[in-house]
């Protein structure tokens, strides 16, 4: 049976230009740099890549931040040709702030999850992470940076991300019944653990030892294929996420702020 569809609406609320909301791309420049790649290898690292909507800056910038308490303490220069002051010290204590020109409705039970862009490091700034109820709150979010390193300048460039919306469905977490159990109570599972353990220790034992095997296949696949430790293949796993990007609809007259 097909999920129900769901629906996330960015609503325009100010000057939207040069601003960018753009369905969170596989590649990181860090992974790229890895040996022959290796780092796409894991795929739940490049699933999480694109677990979400990265919003872009509009524009390149600078920030400073002297270590004590006050607004005036964080100094931003936006570049010379930038149109658009998309950062603000509006907390003090290091903290940068955008004001993003979007309210976000998604559909009923649906919060977003409001973070940096998954495994995009930047040294120096950490991005603060918030889970907005954006099914009924008629309200913007803010997009905050703390600074992490005093006296050091820290560049933004245009179309770097600054946000990553991901959708959660409210509540599902306290569905969860949490409980801890011997693997030895489950045969099955514990049967399928030992041949996945005993295969992974022989292929690391291969490339030890420059067996041919191992070093021709360069890493196991089984987890990237969906196939368990038994040849079993899974048909709803994952290996691309599809996001769909944000397009324009016309001007109408909605019935109501939040469909």
């Amino acid at each position: 049976m097909e999920p129900t569809e769901k629906r996330i609406t960015a609503y325009t609320v100010s000057n939207p230009d040069g601003y960018e909301i753009i369905p969170a791309p596989s590649n990181r420049q860090w992974m790229d740099d890895t040996d022959q790649n290796f780092a796409y290898r894991c795929l739940p690292l490049t699933i999480a890549n694109q677990s979400g909507w990265f919003i872009c800056s509009p524009s390149s910038f600078m920030v400073q931040w002297n270590g004590r308490h006050g607004k005036e303490d964080t100094l931003i220069i936006h570049s010379s040709d930038s149109k658009i002051q998309c950062a603000s010290s509006h907390f003090g204590y290091g903290i940068i702030t955008f004001q993003l020109p979007y309210l976000f409705v998604t559909s009923p039970d649906t919060n977003l999850w409001v973070k940096g862009p998954t495994n995009h490091p930047k040294d120096g700034i950490f991005p603060l992470e918030g889970i907005v109820e954006t099914d009924w709150a008629a309200s913007t979010f803010t997009m905050n940076w703390k600074i992490t390193r005093p006296d050091v300048p820290i560049g933004f460039s245009k179309g770097e991300p600054i946000c990553m919306i991901v959708p959660q469905i409210r509540g599902l977490a306290e569905t969860m019944r949490p409980v801890t159990k011997d693997i030895s109570t489950n045969s099955e599972l514990a049967e399928n653990y030992r041949s996945w353990n005993q295969s992974r220790s022989d292929f690391l034992k291969g490339l030890e030892e420059r067996r041919k095997d191992a070093v021709s296949k360069k890493w196991e696949k089984d987890y990237y294929k969906g196939i368990d430790s038994t040849g079993n293949r899974f048909r709803s796993h994952q290996t691309q996420l599809e996001l769909r990007p944000f397009s324009s609809e016309t001007r109408t007259q909605e019935s109501a702020p939040h469909s």
